[in-house]
């Protein structure tokens, strides 16, 4: 089986893995790293949204062979010890989330949005297309708005 050596949340990890078991179950079953959630396993709920050297990705569609040497990140490693994210601050300040199941999705796809794009536009922030079933989208728009004022 082949190994596949990359970096998980900032800290080198190997993995022997079919080179298209999709990398999300790696991280998740493998590696124990639960904060991406399954949800359509189609690249359309986007609940697992997470990083690949800091691109938004969605590794229920993504081999583990497409990891290799590269940096992923998960909603696990984007605060920095006990300082949140901005975004993760701005997400508790509008009360985004009800049920919290596609939160790490959303957070994920915000701050890859918000590292391409400093004061996006209603449109911008819509187009992330990451599902929410308990439709706190206009909790969402407010909280990236506020994200971007304090980045």
């Amino acid at each position: 089986m082949p190994r596949y050596t990359f970096s998980v949340n900032g800290r080198t990890v190997t993995v022997n893995a079919p080179a298209d078991l999709p990398l999300l179950w790696v991280l998740r079953d493998r590696l124990g790293v639960t904060g991406p959630k399954y949800g359509c396993g189609i690249d359309v709920c986007k609940a697992c949204t997470s990083h690949l050297d800091g691109k938004a990705i969605n590794p229920c569609v993504v081999p583990v062979s497409e990891a290799q040497g590269r940096e992923v990140t998960t909603i696990e490693g984007l605060a920095d010890g006990d300082r949140l994210h901005p975004v993760q601050e701005a997400w508790l300040e509008q009360d985004v989330a009800q049920c919290g199941y596609c939160q790490p999705g959303q957070i994920m796809a915000a701050v890859a949005l918000l590292n391409e794009t400093r004061n996006p536009t209603d449109a911008q922030i819509d187009a992330i297309e990451n599902v929410c079933r308990c439709g706190t989208y206009f909790r969402i728009r407010e909280a990236i708005k506020r994200a971007a004022a304090k980045m």
